[in-house]
């Protein structure tokens, strides 16, 4: 069960003269809603083209090996095989982040996923045959499992252009650590480890590959960013990007997993273009969890200081990434795990090193909170340790060095708008912190209980990664009063699509039902960074909005000229033209549209906006104001432990988070409910196991993710801050929910327990672990 409040904070409003109902904050169910529950949904699963094949891919299902050979004729002569593909069949274009990835690997193994061949046959089951029958001679090689393994003297080299096997290194700096260092009264340090986890979309990794006569490529897709993935693809396939078309169906889940090119979707082109058919590709669970990246898996030690007082003096950070055998996004997330160590709470001396390792275990990817679940673990843990080695409240500790509006952090980022103080103190109220939390490990038997709190910091208003962060949106309304938005946008299940026709029939006020949202063809859609950085909201929606403002400006225009009245005295709501003093409807919105089209004039209403936030790239040093506006949140959980078992049973969260202005309460609702069950489940149970570069939990049976009987009550505030530089004031708040959950967690189990847990996730054998040690230490 869910309660939810939304408190306003420094609100601006808009002062018409008569008051009228909002679409703006409604609980307005989802477009697409009918259709999934309904089950008229057509996902990509469901999509049968004309003589489409279907593709199958051979994994090396070893983690480190030469390729000897590659025999692939019993396959090629089975009947209903209509095509198999090697490296020797394809060019080799080295993609993703560190150029160390290609569609088909030739002659060398580094993880267990790679790809050696593939197959495209008429049915699945015929493919999944031919598979069986293609012949691999290897020579396996030493597995490097852990970065230690990697960096040790004489370590076997994974790649031959990075003999140390460390392709990557990142560092930040503002202040000057050995000042903090020396102002210092109290210092702490500790190690924390970091589990991979799994995307777990309930629609598996799939493509379909189509080229037409003319050689134009239509690709079925589920990537979050088709105008970048367009480009990046084109190089890899040799098709110019021109000549591709995207269209994305309704996805099964994404949380990241589907913003960079993995290999099957090339692979899956040249199956098309070497049949001149259709092809289909799909994953099947267990290739889901072996062949897809995971979140990135960290080792952080942190040292940090204080004052007596409870001022922050310095924070320093030395990160080791298990990089895997290959290259994603995941390499990258110290970008944003940086600025939760620089800019979470005021703290004037930081330092940051990252090494990023190669090993021989699966690679990562983005995932929900692009590093920040991992940093906020590590920062709020060691916070409540040095409110403890200060004899401070850690609320006290938080609230003495929260940010306030207009601040500029030492990464350069500034807080146009700052909720955290309020956040702190909204979820420590609702969850009875002065009332319920006792002294940690009061009880040595038996089950207890106890409160643990964390913040969180992140972009609310997208991140400048790329050149351009903008979105736009192209807007008609035709004689019936049917406004049409082609967004640049991409809806991927968060319900982006709604709050573009809120936000437009907010605007041009008309039921929601009057608005049509386009938004899953590349050939009609406008350029749109992608569906990353909690962006869309924020960017699409201002965007749409500005396109819509300009629509109305032509509407009162029209509707002055038509009434004889001046147009600052008129407004839109309710399909109709009214009198902005009184309310009065004066004519409907289709009638001026239609006058507009058959009259003198013969006019239309169409309008264009491309909406640039005004972000900054960050300078050589990772400085800039990466963001329009940033969001924070502050969670407090209640956990209850059994001490003869280690059995973590979270008993409910109270959140806050600090949202700008909520724009659908029925959207901002779900997204804070499902942000919080997958924290549960990185705090708790899930992991992706891997042993000498092998996954050894390959389906649900074997890793566990929440039920709704593990989600417990909720405590939900939004507190509106109200961005100026936001739609209607609304920053971006996707990731935000899953940020706090896993270090609150850890911090209640503490409270109850008196054991400190540094590592994820906090399964019973572990806990039960760390409980006995405790007491083995306690009577020696």
């Amino acid at each position: 069960m869910s309660r939810t409040a939304t408190e306003t904070v420094d609100t601006i409003t808009a002062s018409p003269s008569v008051k009228r109902a909002s679409l703006i904050g409604a609980r307005i169910p989802k477009l697409d809603a009918p259709d999934k529950a309904t089950g008229l949904t057509r996902y990509l699963d469901d999509i049968k083209l004309p003589r489409m094949l279907y593709g199958k891919i051979l994994f090396a299902h070893r983690p480190h090996a030469h390729i000897l050979s590659i025999d692939t004729s019993a396959a090629v002569t089975m009947k209903g095989v209509r095509a198999v593909i090697t490296a020797d069949d394809i060019d080799l274009v080295p993609f993703g982040f560190g150029r160390d990835n290609t569609a088909l690997k030739k002659d060398k193994i580094t993880c267990v996923r790679d790809e050696l061949a593939a197959v495209a046959a008429d049915t699945p089951e015929i493919a999944a045959e031919a598979i069986k029958r293609i012949r691999v001679s290897y020579e396996d090689l030493p597995v490097v499992g852990t970065v230690e393994q990697a960096i040790a003297a004489g370590a076997p080299v994974i790649h031959e252009k990075t003999p140390d096997n460390q392709p990557f290194h990142f560092d930040y700096e503002h202040g000057d650590i050995d000042l903090g260092i020396r102002a210092s009264d109290v210092i702490v340090e500790d190690t924390y480890n970091l589990q991979r986890q799994t995307h777990c979309c309930m629609g598996t990794a799939g493509i379909i590959a189509q080229f037409d006569a003319q050689g134009i490529l239509t690709l079925h897709s589920l990537t979050q960013v088709p105008s970048l993935y367009k480009h990046d693809l084109s190089r890899i396939i040799n098709v110019p990007p021109q000549d591709i078309r995207v269209i994305q169906p309704p996805i099964g889940g994404a949380f990241g997993s589907k913003l960079d090119i993995h290999p099957f979707e090339p692979i899956c082109v040249f199956l098309a273009r070497a049949t001149s058919r259709p092809v289909k590709l799909t994953f099947t669970r267990e290739e889901e969890f072996m062949a897809t990246p995971t979140r990135q898996p960290m080792m952080i030690h942190l040292r940090s200081g204080a004052q007596k007082d409870g001022t922050f003096t310095f924070r320093d950070v030395r990160m080791t990434l298990d990089n895997g055998g290959r290259t994603s996004w995941g390499a990258t997330t110290p970008w944003i795990s940086m600025r939760t160590f620089s800019s979470l709470y005021r703290v004037p001396h930081v330092r940051q090193h990252v090494d990023v390792i190669y090993t021989n275990n699966i690679y990562a990817c983005a995932f929900r909170g692009y590093g920040n679940p991992q940093a906020t673990f590590a920062l709020e843990s060691q916070i409540d340790v040095l409110a403890e080695k200060l004899g401070m409240d850690p609320l006290t500790l938080r609230l003495k060095n929260a940010q306030q509006p207009g601040e500029t952090t030492g990464q350069g980022m500034v807080l146009r708008t700052c909720g955290l103080a309020d956040c702190l103190k909204t979820a420590t109220k609702h969850a009875g912190w002065d009332v319920k939390r006792s002294p940690p490990g009061k009880q040595k038997t038996g089950r207890v209980r106890g409160l643990g709190m964390a913040s969180m910091f992140h972009v609310g208003g997208g991140a400048k990664i790329h050149r351009s962060d903008g979105c736009g949106t192209m807007l008609r309304i035709d004689d019936f009063g049917v406004a049409t938005v082609q967004t640049g946008s991409s809806e991927i299940g968060q319900g982006s699509e709604t709050v573009i026709a809120q936000i437009v029939a907010e605007e041009l006020g008309l039921d929601i039902g009057k608005v049509r949202v386009l938004n899953s063809n590349s050939d009609y859609k406008p350029w749109d960074v992608g569906v990353h950085a909690s962006r869309t909201t924020f960017i699409a929606g201002n965007s749409a909005l500005r396109a819509a403002r300009e629509a109305r400006g032509k509407i009162l225009d029209a509707a002055a000229d038509h009434l004889n009245l001046d147009s600052v005295d008129l407004d839109l709501y309710g399909g109709q033209v009214i009198k902005r003093s009184t309310g009065e409807p004066l004519v409907t919105i289709d009638k001026i549209i239609r006058g507009m089209h058959f009259g003198r004039k013969n006019d239309m209403i169409m309008t264009t906006d491309f909406y640039e936030p005004p972000s900054e790239i960050p300078d050589e040093h990772s400085k800039g104001d990466i963001s329009a506006c940033y969001a924070f949140g502050t969670h407090v959980a209640e956990v209850e432990v059994d001490l003869e078992t280690g059995v973590v049973k979270v008993l409910g969260i109270s959140a806050a988070h600090d949202v700008g202005r909520v724009i659908n309460q029925l959207g901002i609702e779900g997204q804070l409910e499902g942000g919080i069950a997958q924290g549960i489940g990185y705090a708790l149970t899930e992991e992706v196991k891997v042993e000498n570069g092998r996954v050894l939990n390959l389906t649900f049976t074997d890793y566990k993710i929440p039920t709704s009987c593990e989600v417990p009550e909720l405590k939900m505030v939004f507190l509106e801050t109200n961005d100026p530089a936001g739609p209607f004031g609304a920053k971006g708040m996707a990731e935000a929910p899953l940020v706090p959950v896993a270090p609150a967690i850890a911090n209640a189990v503490y409270n109850a327990t008196g054991v400190r847990i540094n590592e994820l996730p906090l399964t019973p054998e572990r806990v039960l672990r760390r409980i006995q040690e405790s007491r083995d230490s306690e009577s020696e």
